[in-house]
């Protein structure tokens, strides 16, 4: 093999250039946040232009228009965080739960409690499957709770992000509902900001149509008008029905991401500059770590460990940023995975792993969507792969694995042994050390496992701040929204006192 150094095996550094937007961006990774929500891919471009049409419809300034057009992009960034619970309390599929439940009118307790019950223990066997009904009917605070959750973490990521409290509070109370039975607060009518309610509008009618079309969409508005949302918003969007033109726009697969570009409200669009794919890579770790809370912090310490052996082994600044970003995504795909296999106690089947081993490939597809993340995204996709090629998925094999993916691969399982668990501590640092020198050679490449050695033994945790200026340990553990007004802050109140 090869002297492997970091000069010659990166590929060239993609910069951010003035041609590569914010919006571009995000709304590529969105695909990541429909796959998590078990959405149709799309849904949330969609969702975006819908909400975008009604903003033409009522005449919004230009700020308001910006503050909807990325709450809209964002809107989904807190869903991972109730993935685990909804799992394990309905004893089924997260994702496929989701979906079913957002097409379910939550006012009608009838069809609610019948949607439940289809719901709990899915592919189970009949007795086993009816076991989870009751732990959900005896949780009278558990929608509340995890509406609560989602909004809160994902209003945290939109300030976190740099944009404005507008639409930080847009989707915070996206779930309230115009009669005032929504979530998490109850509140009603005009105490709802105008940008919650179009948006639960817009997400809620790209639902039906996507599973029914524009009849049953605009159907549904009309049956909710007064209760979920507000009157004047479903009359202005009852008069586009017969506007094929646009309904067909909207079912363009292949130009979402373009129409939806186009639509950003600013005659100077925002750039993807470097700190602001640092604060994005950043967010959606948090995001990905969200998902199960086996591998909380996963993202961020992977990053970080494998910064600090590209630091040790000579880097410079721009290609060690690039192994940060991919450290921080390479288990995107893991998003795409149900919360019944992540927390799964026992034995995964040969099926559910046969699942686990798909994530890779799904991040490299998500990734590779992301014009600014393009080039490394094979590169963090192969962090489960071995230099002697029996790893997965791909089997690629020795000088077929870049410098990154090497990295990425040590760092990735260094983590995983060290890290504490709810259900295990982490293992001392020698006994990782001996576990992993047994691979030495034929899963890592001995320079990577050796600088990585150097780095446990020394006690060194890569300092992130010497990559980048931004910093996110507050979106690793919910903390209340810093500026709820005081009517919701009171709401919150009353129900957990309940």
């Amino acid at each position: 093999m090869s002297r492997l150094t970091p000069s010659t095996a990166l590929p060239s550094v993609a910069r951010a250039r003035g041609d590569v937007r914010l919006a571009e961006v995000i709304g590529a990774l969105t695909y990541a946040l429909d796959l998590t929500e078990g959405q149709r891919p799309g849904h949330t471009l969609r969702t975006t232009l819908i909400a975008m049409r009604l903003a033409d419809d009522l005449g919004l300034d230009g700020d308001t228009r910006g503050a909807l057009y990325y709450a809209a992009l964002l809107k989904d960034s807190g869903c991972s965080s109730n993935a685990a619970r909804m799992a394990a309390l309905f004893g089924s599929d997260d994702q496929e739960l989701k979906r079913s439940m957002r097409l379910v009118d939550w006012h009608d307790k009838f069809r609610l409690a019948m949607r439940t019950a289809r719901n709990c223990g899915v592919g189970r066997h009949p007795f086993p499957r009816i076991r989870p009904f009751p732990a959900v009917a005896r949780t009278p605070a558990f929608t509340r709770e995890i509406i609560q959750t989602r909004c809160e973490r994902g209003a945290q990521i939109a300030q976190v992000l740099g944009f404005p409290r507008a639409t930080s509070d847009a989707i915070l109370y996206v779930d309230e509902h115009w009669c005032g039975v929504g979530h998490p607060f109850g509140i009603a009518g005009d105490e709802i900001p105008l940008l919650s309610r179009i948006l639960l509008l817009a997400q809620t009618v790209e639902a039906y149509w996507s599973e029914n079309g524009v009849r049953a969409a605009l159907d549904m508005a009309k049956a909710r008008r007064g209760t979920w949302f507000e009157p004047r918003l479903v009359d202005l969007m009852r008069k586009w029905h017969n506007d094929q033109a646009w309904w067909a726009r909207l079912a363009d697969f292949d130009r979402l991401d373009e129409s939806v570009v186009a639509l950003e409200p600013s005659s100077t669009p925002l750039v993807a500059t470097d700190e602001r794919l640092d604060r994005i890579s950043h967010a959606f770790a948090a995001v990905i770590d969200a998902k199960t809370p086996f591998t909380a912090r996963h993202s961020t310490n992977v990053a970080r460990y494998a910064v600090g052996i590209v630091s040790a082994m000579g880097s410079d600044l721009a290609d060690t940023r690039q192994v940060l970003r991919a450290g921080l995504l390479h288990d995107i795909g893991k998003l795409g995975v149900s919360n019944r296999i992540l927390d799964k106690p026992d034995k995964l089947t040969d099926e559910e792993f046969a699942t686990i081993r798909k994530h890779p490939q799904w991040t490299k597809d998500i990734l590779d969507h992301v014009s600014a993340f393009r080039h490394f995204a094979p590169d963090a996709a192969r962090h489960h792969e071995r230099l002697d090629g029996r790893g997965y998925p791909w089997r690629i094999e020795g000088e077929q694995l870049s410098y990154t993916a090497r990295v990425l691969a040590v760092a990735d399982v260094y983590e995983a042994l060290s890290a504490t668990r709810p259900y295990r501590a982490g293992l001392p640092v020698q006994t990782v050390v001996d576990i992993m020198a047994r691979d030495r050679g034929t899963a890592f490449d001995p320079q990577v496992f050796d600088a990585a050695v150097a780095l446990a033994e020394s006690g060194t945790l890569a300092d992130l701040s010497q990559v980048t200026e931004v910093g996110f340990e507050a979106l690793h553990a919910l903390v209340p929204h810093p500026h709820l007004p005081s009517h919701a802050a009171e709401a919150a109140h009353r129900s957990s006192a309940a």
